[in-house]
């Protein structure tokens, strides 16, 4: 009997140890997430700024004309009936 108790302890500390390293280990990645994200940022920032100091200060390209319908997907069912 004490031999069950020992080992449900044991598992009982196991489990906790498992448990605090998840909980640093998912803290760390929320951590590099958020780093990620604002290095993205900055330098999404930083290649704006130089674009625009090459450029003289005018905006760098134009947007991206819009999608027009002839460039959209076209469903494989339409090509079938048409063939």
């Amino acid at each position: 009997m004490i031999l069950l108790w020992f080992v449900a302890g044991a598992a009982l500390v196991a489990a906790l140890l498992a448990w605090r390293e998840a909980r640093r280990n998912a803290k760390r990645l929320d951590d590099l997430s958020q780093m990620y994200w604002s290095l993205k940022y900055q330098y999404g920032e930083l290649r704006v700024q130089a674009q625009r100091g090459a450029t003289g200060g005018a905006p760098a390209e134009a947007p991206a004309p819009p999608v027009t319908p002839r460039d959209a997907l076209i469903p494989l069912s339409s090509l079938k009936r048409s063939s």
